[in-house]
């Protein structure tokens, strides 16, 4: 029998008793649905670790897959390079994410609405992109002018150019992570500000704060678990990252191998047990960070 429906202050107001059976129907379907997609997130990982303990049966411990990617010194530089250039560029996204986020959340001013659309470009463009976009900027004139003109001191610094100080080098690295982490910082750090009540900042403004004094001394302790988030958000981001890397930075053994492109190395020689143990370390370095987000930061800021 369908439901007779009354509205009560414009809402609808169920009349008629729940039908048991429909009810269980609607939950297992949703059940099914959702729990599809968790279950291919847990195969894809068993397989992974299923693939090294069936590598690594019969072995003795001197022989665990993990271990032994871990003692080439590549995989330990492409680590130390990954954990220093995604720390690089979460501090940098932060330093974005903050003003930006509290200017889209608490000020209205011409453009507002264009600026926040071109903030979602890295996020919604292909990798690859960004990448290639960055390859193309640095090849402009205003990048590639000689520092000599500027530089007093002779020697080799005289025919430096800012294109060779960057494109596949190791800066490289850290501005192709903060070209997409930042973006993902910014959504985060605004939806931290949209969560706190402007009321106190408003009464400390009343009482004779300036703006500056404000922000610092009541907005942005209120947001600190944004903050714990986003720069969460932005490292486990900037860890993933491949696309931009590749074009921007290259994969060179011991100079821009970051651990998203040890494992592109890998196997493109054929070694898919590094391959893998290298993808298992990037999982659990991921879900540490998640866990420390979730577990501190603001889980409705986009975890």
């Amino acid at each position: 029998m369908a439901p007779d429906l009354s509205f009560r202050d414009g809402c609808p107001v169920l009349q008629a008793r729940h039908t048991g059976v429909s009810d269980r129907f609607f939950m297992v379907a949703l059940s099914i649905l959702g729990g599809s997609y968790v279950l291919l997130i847990v195969m894809l990982l068993a397989g992974d670790v299923a693939y090294l303990v069936s590598q690594s049966l019969g072995e003795t411990l001197s022989r665990n897959p993990i271990l032994t990617v871990l003692r080439k010194s590549e995989v330990r530089y492409s680590i130390f390079l990954s954990l220093f250039s995604c720390s690089m560029s979460a501090v940098l996204a932060m330093l974005v994410a903050v003003p930006m986020g509290y200017a889209l959340s608490r000020l209205r001013w011409v453009g507002r609405r264009w600026i926040d659309a071109i903030l979602d470009i890295p996020i919604i463009l292909p990798p690859l992109v960004i990448g290639l976009s960055l390859l193309i900027l640095f090849q402009f004139k205003p990048f590639t002018t000689p520092l000599g003109q500027w530089w007093p001191f002779p020697g080799s610094w005289h025919d430096m150019t800012l294109n060779r100080l960057v494109v596949y080098q190791v800066p490289a690295v850290i501005l192709a992570q903060f070209a997409v982490a930042g973006a993902f910082a910014v959504r985060t750090m605004k939806a931290a500000f949209d969560q706190t009540n402007p009321r106190c900042e408003q009464v400390a403004l009343a009482l004779g704060c300036s703006r500056r004094q404000a922000f610092f001394k009541v907005t942005l302790p209120e947001v600190r678990k944004g903050m714990l988030t986003a720069v969460t958000l932005a490292w486990a981001r900037a860890l993933g990252e491949f696309g931009p890397l590749l074009i921007f930075a290259g994969a060179t053994r011991h100079k821009t191998e970051v651990l998203s492109t040890t494992v592109f190395l890998e196997l493109s020689i054929g070694n898919l047990e590094a391959a893998v143990s290298v993808s298992l370390i990037m999982v659990v370095a991921a879900m540490l960070v998640i866990l420390l987000a979730r577990n501190w930061g603001v889980r409705e800021a986009g975890l």
